[in-house]
């Protein structure tokens, strides 16, 4: 009998992308069930709502008697999901060991979640937010992206090896396209952001969702 699969919720291009990336990474059997952003429904023609009633991408399903879940369950929020990946999967070394690394690692979720990813740019990104709401996320910027380039200056990743914070640092750099942060003003953030992008997990990812998201938006 085949071992149940993992399975993640994702929509193209949304800070999902990074458990897509991290799956890949792993070399995780998993499956991916697309989920429309504006009608919540899914690939499998299912209310998203019925998997998680706020509606939010990603979702990680996993199956009995997997490392973070023994009686298999759904987790929600970006930092937990990504945990959760790198726990199932402890050989892909997604993720540190020991409690300082731990402890790093959670510290790099968190700023990426509240002070970019919240706090930049979903207000720049959402088309019904008022000119204020968005000035506010503009005038975020400098403060945030200064600390964080100089954080990368000397380093190829944000801890001391490869990790699924740099997964979803990755994600949320990559909405600068649409967005007005010019990644080129920082130019240690730019450069990370280069490099990842030319990791083959990293690059595979970004093109199949690239894809994804054109066929959305012509329907």
């Amino acid at each position: 009998m085949s071992k149940p699969m993992i399975k993640l919720y994702f929509s193209p291009l949304a800070c999902s992308l990074a458990s897509r990336i991290a799956l890949y990474e792993a070399g995780a059997h998993a499956q991916f069930v697309q989920v429309d952003a504006k009608t919540k429904r899914t690939s499998l023609d299912q209310d998203f709502r019925s998997v998680s009633s706020l509606g939010l991408v990603p979702v990680l399903e996993l199956p009995a008697g997997s490392n973070s879940s023994p009686s298999g369950e759904r987790i929600a929020e970006n930092a937990a999901v990504l945990q959760a990946i790198a726990r199932e999967f402890p050989n892909a070394q997604l993720a540190p060991q020991d409690a300082q690394g731990i402890t790093r690692l959670q510290q790099w979720l968190c700023f990426i979640g509240t002070e970019l990813h919240k706090t930049i740019y979903v207000p720049l990104l959402d088309g019904t937010a008022h000119d204020e709401v968005k000035a506010y996320a503009l005038s975020k910027v400098d403060t945030r992206f200064d600390w964080l380039a100089a954080r990368l200056s000397d380093r190829s990743f944000l801890l001391d090896e490869f990790s699924v914070a740099d997964a979803y640092l990755f994600a949320v750099l990559n909405w600068s396209r649409v967005a007005p942060v010019e990644l080129k003003r920082w130019p240690s953030i730019a450069e990370y952001h280069r490099r990842l992008h030319e990791r083959p997990h990293f690059a595979r990812a970004f093109a199949d969702e690239l894809e994804l998201y054109r066929r959305e938006l012509a329907a």
